[in-house]
């Protein structure tokens, strides 16, 4: 063993050997590589090295050198190489007894050796080497390790230049056609017919090497002639291979995977059908029926199906009735063993369930009625689907406690599911009473059942008829059209086995709740909808998950039954009373769910009930009592226990108060203004001395933000609720919330006033005129009166909460002007801040990049132009405003804003923005009369460079009163001035 023996063999080491030894073998053989003489070194080895190491790594080496240095080696060392490696390949010269035969190594130094094959390929056929494949078949009589070598090769062009299955670059793609050309002129033919030969030969006595070539023969069937294997000789043996039960499944399946190979290659559809119908493929079926873990069904299946998209496919785009007929025909045929092959065995990747059946469905849609056949093939899609959805009983105990494996598996069906469901809604659509059926066979087997699969086969079932739902109509709904109106009131009456798991339990309440609409036209299924959420089936459930969800799911159905539900009040109540008990006892800080499920639709769902008209004013009285009390005394123990608790419990004490205050809220939303305030005064006081209770809520616990969040809502709710009786608690409450609110803190705050102003208009006076200044003061401390500057890059969290404030207090300030309170921007603690908000409009509404927001400020100046100037236009009720809108306004936002080409008049919302200037400008007109005339004349137009013919047309235009010329004109004019002075506008 010489010292590069040495080396390789050391480099190739994987157990515990010396790292600075095999690092310096590396290099060693590094070093070797770089040498002139390097091919002959290899090829030297590879002829009498027995070490398998050494003649991967000489092989290896030799591919390396012809990639990267084929074009500067000369034609003496090609030669000798392509020689070499040739003669390895087809046992020539090899009588030597010293000589090593490397084609009957093990099967990585084979592939390598073949690869080396498939370079010198790539460089040199058919320009240099145009025999290479005819010679190579000359040695194939020297039997089964020459045979295997060629069809490695042929693997090996595959996949490293021809497949399309891998990516390939501009130049292997034009390489590839070069070899694909050359080999279809020169030897395709022979070595089909040595394919041929050699299964025929080989088939009993070495399977192996038959199951090698077929599976060589798949690979090229896609781009040779396709009469060179589909003919008389090839496709009977083919069959018989596969219908063989002495042979193999791996013959057997490599055969299918050629037969699967013809049906797939694309070819012109007139040309396909004739060849999908000699076939014969229904000689096949019957394999796919046989122990579905063989390879051989899963090679047939994949040959089924692959054949049935074929067809489908043929009758897609054929036209004519005779094709229509035939490929119909075939489907027909072959559709049975698609569905048994998409109902018990694994299927193929490549082939998708949904699109094809969704294809065939689709076939379907314009016949005028379909045929017995066909009704029994959706019945069979319909059973697939049903297959499909369902869950695996392994993940059972995981999906009821929906721990992370659960969680995951839930999240993965879902995702799998949607396809299906869709396409089970088209299906429902073809034929509407065959899915009903199905689904209403589906219900009656799984409650049936008593397979070890009912709580799959029960959810599985309640899950078709939930997403059949969706494609309902709302008059098909009600009036149960088809077999509707046998499902719902099944659905109602039955009790599901497996209901005391969370997947059939959640579904099953879905699915009432989706059908409501029927139960609101039939309503003596209201006692069973009621029992079904009231019992262990719902409210009840012994899965929290179940439960919490049923809270909303049974306020979504008393929103659509209301009234109808007044007969039931008090056995809803008297069902309800332990679960409002608990819920007024438990510590919610510690519990896991939270959001949408804590549990206060409930309460919202009891105060949509009472809060009805139709409930006897006593009654109502006293239910409404039932539940307020206790929530009051929850919010009253909770305020006195977080007083004196400990840092950990503190967030629990807090956790029940905010609970108790959303429930107030939810609960407070079935009642009316009309009924609190009117008809039924005393709810009203009830709902009033909840504003006593939030008061010392803000009082003693101003700085937690949740809690103050929470009784900001309740307020927005009570404003509501209890309409202009609720002014009086105003003043206080918002004392308390704006005393402890830092400027950030203010955007919740903002929005609260903005309703009431919306709700009470002038009414809101006195209470504004107080807290404005103090608003406005606590703002602009963050909010320059320029406006936030527009900053590049990511932006921050903080500069994110400033955005969205800044973008309340422009709203705030348009519906103050606009509920004629503008004068509270005058009152002497007021006035103070008005020089900033004027700035900060004045910049809005020039530069502003949301367009909507410019929009809102020119609509405050307006509002403020005609609340602080008579007509006419004498003594000037607010010192220094005319000459800010003629100097500022009417020249920087309504000409130069306008002037700059950002200003885009092809934008939608700019127009509208566009408008709103016009609109302005004419009520300076109406306001200040010729002294706006002047100035526009003799500072405004000037300064834009405004030739005088057009500004004086300007004017006359706006003295006049067709508002739609106007805004035609002063576009026309903008545009004529951007011309004129290239768009190069600085705001003054």
């Amino acid at each position: 063993m010489d010292d590069l023996e040495n080396a390789i063999l050391i480099s190739f080491e994987s157990g515990p050997i010396n790292a600075a030894l095999q690092s310096q073998a590396v290099s060693y053989c590094q070093q070797i590589k770089e040498t002139p003489d390097i091919c002959r070194i290899c090829i030297q080895k590879l002829w009498f090295c027995k070490l398998v190491q050494v003649q991967f790594w000489c092989l290896q080496t030799l591919q390396d050198v012809l990639r990267a240095k084929y074009g500067s080696m000369s034609l003496d060392e090609l030669s000798s190489v392509r020689s070499s490696v040739f003669s390895m390949a087809c046992l020539e010269g090899v009588d030597n007894e010293n000589v090593v035969r490397v084609v009957e190594g093990p099967v990585f130094v084979k592939n390598k050796l073949a690869q080396v094959l498939v370079t010198l390929i790539y460089f040199e056929y058919p320009l240099v080497w145009s025999s290479v494949f005819v010679d190579f078949m000359g040695h194939l009589s020297k039997g089964a390790v020459v045979i295997d070598m060629f069809c490695r090769v042929l693997n090996g062009l595959d996949d490293e230049l021809i497949s399309l299955d891998y990516p390939r670059s501009p130049e292997e793609i034009s390489v590839a056609a070069r070899v694909k050309d050359a080999m279809r002129q020169q030897c395709v033919p022979q070595i089909a017919r040595a394919w041929y030969d050699i299964v025929s030969a080989y088939r009993n006595s070495d399977p192996d090497l038959s199951a090698t070539v077929l599976d060589c023969m798949r690979r090229f069937v896609s781009w040779i002639d396709i009469n060179l294997v589909a003919n008389d000789a090839f496709v009977p043996l083919l069959f018989e291979l596969i219908l063989s039960e002495g042979l193999s499944d791996q013959v057997r399946g490599a055969a299918a995977g050629c037969v699967l190979a013809m049906v797939a290659k694309r070819m012109e559809p007139h040309s396909k059908l004739p060849l999908l119908k000699t076939l014969q493929i229904s000689r096949v079926f019957g394999l796919v029926s046989e122990d579905v873990d063989s390879e051989l069904v899963s090679k047939v299946s994949a040959l089924v199906t692959g054949y049935a998209v074929e067809v489908l496919e043929c009758h897609k785009r054929l036209n004519s009735e005779e094709t229509k007929a035939v490929s119909m025909d075939l489907l027909n045929e072959v559709l049975p063993s698609v569905f048994y092959v998409m109902r018990n065995c694994e299927v193929d990747s490549t082939f998708s369930i949904v699109q094809f059946l969704m294809g065939y469905v689709s076939t379907l849609k314009g016949l005028p009625a379909l045929k017995e056949k066909q009704l029994l093939h959706i019945t069979q899609i319909l059973e697939v689907i049903r297959i499909q959805i369902c869950y695996d009983p392994v993940y059972r105990n995981n999906l009821n406690a929906l721990d992370k494996i659960g969680l995951e598996e839930e999240d993965r069906m879902s995702e799998f599911r949607k396809d299906l469901f869709v396409l089970l809604r088209t299906v429902g659509r073809v034929a509407p009473e065959v899915t009903q059926h199905f689904i209403r066979n589906a219900l009656a087997n799984a409650v049936e059942s008593s397979s070890e699969r009912n709580v799959e086969e029960v959810e599985a079932a309640l899950s078709l008829l939930y997403s059949l739902g969706e494609s309902m109509t709302e008059e098909a709904m009600k009036t149960g059209s088809g077999c509707l109106s046998e499902l719902i009131p099944m659905l109602l009456t039955t009790k599901f086995p497996g209901h005391s798991h969370r997947l059939v339990a959640l579904v099953y309440l879905e699915n009432i709740t989706r059908y409501m609409k029927f139960i609101q036209e039939n309503s003596q299924y209201i006692p069973n909808v009621l029992g079904a959420f009231l019992d262990e089936r719902g409210l009840h459930h012994q899965n929290v998950h179940v439960s919490r969800r049923a809270y909303y799911l049974f306020m979504r159905v008393v929103k659509l039954l209301k009234s109808k539900l007044v007969p039931y009040i008090d056995k809803i109540l008297q069902n309800l009373q332990d679960t409002l008990s608990q819920l007024t006892t438990m510590n919610f800080a510690s519990t896991e769910l939270s959001g949408a499920e804590d549990g206060s639709h409930i309460f919202e769902a009891i105060g949509l009930i009472i809060g009805l008209e139709d409930v006897p004013a006593e009654k109502q009285s006293d239910y409404l009592s039932l539940l307020l009390t206790p929530l009051c005394q929850q919010i009253e123990k909770g305020l006195m226990e977080a007083k004196v608790a400990s840092p950990e419990d503190f967030p629990v004490k807090i956790a029940n108060i905010q609970f108790a205050i959303v429930a107030i809220n939810a609960l407070s939303k079935g009642f009316s203004e009309r009924l609190v305030t009117a008809s039924r005064p005393r709810i009203g006081l009830m709902f009033k001395q909840i504003l006593d209770v939030l008061l010392r809520i803000l009082i003693e616990f101003p700085k937690v933000e949740p809690l103050r969040s929470k009784v900001t809502s309740l307020i927005h709710r009570m404003v509501e609720t209890l309409g202009p009786s609720v002014l009086p608690y105003l003043p206080k409450a918002l004392e308390q919330l704006l005393a402890n609110s830092e400027p950030k803190e203010m955007v919740g705050f903002l929005v609260l006033l903005n309703q009431l102003i919306c709700k009470f208009s002038s009414s809101l006076r006195g209470i504004l005129e107080e807290v404005y200044p103090v608003v406005a003061d606590r703002i602009f401390r963050v909010i320059p009166k320029d406006g936030l500057p527009l900053r590049a890059g990511a932006v921050t969290e903080d500069m994110r909460e400033l955005i969205e404030l800044q973008r309340t207090l422009y709203t705030f300030l348009h519906v103050i002007a606009t509920h004629d309170l503008s004068s509270v921007f005058l009152t002497p603690k007021g006035i103070a801040h008005l020089g900033t908000v004027m700035q900060l409009l004045l910049s809005t509404s020039c530069t502003h990049k949301d367009i909507t927001v410019r929009k809102a400020c020119v609509q405050i100046f307006i509002r403020l132009i005609e609340d602080w100037c008579a007509k006419p236009y004498t003594e000037e009720k607010v010192p220094g405003f005319q000459d800010f809108m003629f100097n500022f306004f009417a020249t920087n936002c309504c000409l130069f804003s306008v002037l700059d080409l950002s200003f885009d008049f092809n934008d939608v919302n700019t127009q509208v923005l566009f408008g709103e200037i016009i609109t302005a400008q004419k009520v300076m007109y109406e306001k200040f009369g010729n002294a706006f005339l002047m100035h526009l004349m003799s500072e405004a137009f000037p300064s834009a460079h405004c030739p005088q013919n057009l500004a004086e047309q300007y004017c006359q235009k706006l003295q006049g009163n067709d508002i739609g010329g106007l805004k035609l004109y002063y576009q026309s004019l903008i545009k004529n001035l951007r011309l004129q002075q290239n768009g190069s506008h600085v705001f003054r």
